[in-house]
């Protein structure tokens, strides 16, 4: 089904692979070609792309400038206010400013409509387009009115993905949208190039869910294509719809890569030709010959319906096989799940086998992933004469759009659906971030989603709650209904899908959504609710520092969700300090206040105070600081919190993961490695430092990290920073950065993207 090459790849007129093996030269020449490496990497899409929006004059160091920016009812705010703070006059380029994320929410009276009035006015007052609650998710907004062949969007959430409409699209925190806004570029290494080869088609019942979750699967854990960008060839595209390639593709960012690209051709032109807007259409290729860093091959054919068991997307089994080994398979997910989560639950999957079958309480179809408008019909086709049933199993529909929700009631979907006892709601993205159809307590979900890490679904461990979601396909999750929440691929069943022409009603958003792109108004007045603050003053970094350890995460992966967790939490994601209060609440309860307690040392000593009087441990240890280094004191030495976790930030774009971590005094993360470059991008833009340490070392909580020299070592671009667990006899560490550019450096150096700006 899947297979991963084990070296790079040249690819030959768009359909031959030839393996960079000792073998390559010579088959090169029997084709008659004469390349190196070097010049055939710049026959892909990708490189075309990138260095298209390059500013650099290097090819190897970019400096990339979006043609338009989207970002959601979590992110905008606080962008918006980074870029105010930092001089922003007017949007230099589209952005789009969706409300689908916190428009159903109930928590916090106001905040949530609060937000949503602060969008539209500064639509107006910066010439933005402002897309209502309830329109539009965001990634559907930006295929339908956004994406174009060639050209590249920047989004501040992690599936800003459209690449199947031969846009590359990269999802980012919020600091790098904020310097779109400022004029600035996005730096970035010149990324690899892994070739996703198509081939065969898919059976019967098998839908992009499926093709995506067996490639997440098979390229996860490897990190196979870790920030790296996923090049879409081979014969196989030309059998799959727009709507098919988009469902596969907004799901790559579950495989940690950087972005994707599609070979388009007729059904891309066609898609665009639907949306009325032809010009947005050319054809994208690779060239005769390029060159692939390595190649995931799929063999569409033998690809089966799937489903992800918690907590991660790349826990995947096909359906057949799980049914088959129901018992074993979901005691092994218990265990692992056990040692994932905390808590006083009991996480149970195995008590969901009735008579030999798995039984499920709840589907859903929603979102970026799920609401498509071929994803639905077809779950259609398949509900059609029957009913889910009267027991504990629900099944909810989500458009992704207005425009789909519409054709879905012009063409009598959208009755059949209710007719079959399922219930369609508004565009929105509650399913899949914990803000909406929460289970009951033990219960299992499974969603045509992106995400089901713990908690994703709405639970609160914490309180004792646990429930689960299992990613799956929009069909077999119908198929499932048909069976009253008897888990059953769609491929057992005998269906005729229908594939039904859609229609775009462009007046839905010609009538709603408010364009002011090129139209700015100045005099218009920010609209601020109770709920907005500006983002606290943050210090910029000292000479030396102390780190007092406030969390140590073991996991294998630490998920942003866990750093912040999405749901009900997001309602206050425009107050950068009552957010911060929900920092690690699920992981670590205790983190906050730690956190808090050390903070009020640094508080103290750039009041000019002496930190022992707030914190009376100081005491006891800078004495044993001042043994080696003597001249560091708390002019000198800055006091803050570290996190040590083995792999963070896995998930979401969402840059409060970081910035929380900030607000409450933190001053770097240490890592075995970071799981993105997003979330690595949002600590430097808060001014953090991303440590990484590749021995390994049993960090405890309270421990106290010394590093001299820091602010200096920082900009000398030192390789190595020596420091020391002080209250264990001075252990020396060495930590290190990574690849930072010089304005990297000087943000952490100044303390933060904005005092850069401001600076």
């Amino acid at each position: 089904m899947i297979e991963l090459y084990d070296s790079g790849a040249y690819l030959l007129n768009g359909t031959t692979l030839v393996k960079d093996d000792a073998a390559a030269e010579s088959e090169l020449a029997k084709q008659g070609i004469k390349t190196t490496r070097d010049e055939a990497v710049k026959g892909t899409m990708a490189y075309s792309i990138l260095q298209k929006h390059n500013t650099s004059g290097d090819t190897e160091n970019l400096k990339i400038k979006f043609d338009k920016m989207t970002s959601h009812d979590i992110t905008f705010v606080g962008i918006i206010q980074t870029a105010r703070a930092s001089g922003l006059k007017e949007f230099p380029i589209p952005y789009v400013l969706t409300n689908c994320h916190n428009s159903l929410c109930a928590v916090g009276g106001t905040i949530n409509e609060d937000d949503h009035v602060f969008g539209l006015s500064c639509a107006k007052k910066y010439g933005g387009i402002y897309v209502p609650p309830h329109q539009a998710v965001i990634h559907q907004y930006a295929r339908e009115e956004l994406a174009e062949c060639g050209a590249m969007i920047l989004g501040s959430d992690s599936h800003t993905r459209y690449g199947a409409l031969g846009t590359m699209a990269v999802g980012e925190g919020g600091g790098e949208l904020a310097k779109q806004l400022l004029g600035k570029t996005y730096d970035v290494a010149r990324p690899g190039v892994v070739a996703i080869y198509l081939d065969g088609e898919p059976a019967k019942g098998v839908g992009p869910q499926d093709v995506a979750l067996a490639i997440i699967g098979a390229t996860f854990a490897k990190g196979y294509v870790k920030n790296k960008v996923m090049e879409f060839v081979g014969p196989g595209i030309s059998k799959l719809s727009s709507d098919y390639r988009i469902g596969i593709d907004v799901m790559t960012t579950e495989t940690t890569c950087l972005s994707s690209i599609w070979t388009t051709d007729e059904k891309t032109k066609e898609w665009y030709d639907t949306h009325y807007r032809p010009d947005a259409y050319k054809e994208i290729k690779p060239e005769s010959v390029a060159y692939y860093d390595g190649v995931v091959y799929v063999d569409l054919s033998k690809v089966r319906p799937m489903i992800a068991l918690p907590f991660h997307p790349s826990n995947t089994y096909t359906i057949e096989e799980l049914n088959a080994n129901l018992s074993d398979i979901l005691h092994d997910v218990e265990e692992k799940g056990r040692k994932q989560l905390t808590g006083d639950v009991e996480f149970k999957l195995t008590d969901k086998i009735h008579d030999g079958r798995l039984y499920v309480e709840q589907g859903i179809i929603a979102g970026c992933a799920g609401g498509g408008f071929e994803n639905i019909c077809d779950a259609v086709d398949i509900l059609k004469g029957h009913y889910i049933g009267s027991d504990e199993f629900t099944l909810s529909v989500y458009p992704a759009s207005v425009p789909i929700m519409m054709e879905l009631i012009n063409n009598g979907r959208a009755a059949e659906i209710l007719h079959a006892g399922a219930v369609m709601k508004t565009a929105f993205c509650g399913p899949c971030f914990g803000a909406g159809d929460t289970p009951a307590n033990g219960a299992l979900s499974i969603r045509h989603s992106t995400r089901n890490f713990p908690n994703r679904e709405g639970s609160k461990i914490q309180n004792g709650q646990i429930s689960s979601v299992a990613l799956m396909d929009a069909r077999s999750i119908a198929a499932t209904a048909v069976n009253k929440g008897y888990l059953t691929p769609a491929t057992d069943l005998d269906v005729e899908y229908t594939g039904p022409k859609y229609f775009f009603d462009k007046d839905i958003y010609e009538n709603r959504v408010y364009d002011g792109w090129g139209k700015a108004q100045p005099e218009t007045e920010i609209k601020f609710g109770p709920n907005i603050k500006d983002w606290p003053e943050m210090p910029a970094l000292t000479e030396n520092l102390l780190l007092k350890v406030a969390s140590v995460i073991n996991d294998p992966v630490t998920t942003t969700d866990e750093l912040i967790p999405s749901g009900e939490t997001s309602s206050f994601r425009s107050n950068p300090i009552g957010l911060a209060e929900f920092t690690l609440s699920r992981k670590d309860p205790e983190y906050v206040g730690r956190a808090k307690a050390f903070h009020e040392v640094e508080i103290a000593r750039e009041k000019g105070e002496h930190p022992c009087e707030v914190y009376p441990e100081i005491k006891q240890v800078m004495p044993v600081v001042k043994e080696k280094f003597a001249d560091a004191d708390r002019t000198n030495t800055g006091f803050g919190t570290t996190i040590y976790a083995v792999k963070p930030g896995d998930g979401s774009a969402r840059e409060q993961a970081a910035s929380c971590q900030k607000v409450l005094g933190g001053w770097a993360n240490i890592a075995k490695e970071y799981a993105t470059k997003r979330y690595r991008s949002n600590l430097i833009n808060w001014g953090m430092l991303p440590f990484v340490i590749s021995e390994d070392f049993e960090f405890d909580n309270d421990d106290y990290i010394f590093i001299p020299n820091v602010r200096e070592l920082l900009m000398n671009k030192a390789e190595v920073f020596k420091a020391y667990v002080v209250n264990k006899n001075m252990a020396e560490i060495e930590l290190r950065l990574g690849e930072l550019t010089d304005d990297e450096r000087t943000i952490i150096e100044k303390g933060c993207l904005i005092n850069y700006y401001r600076d």
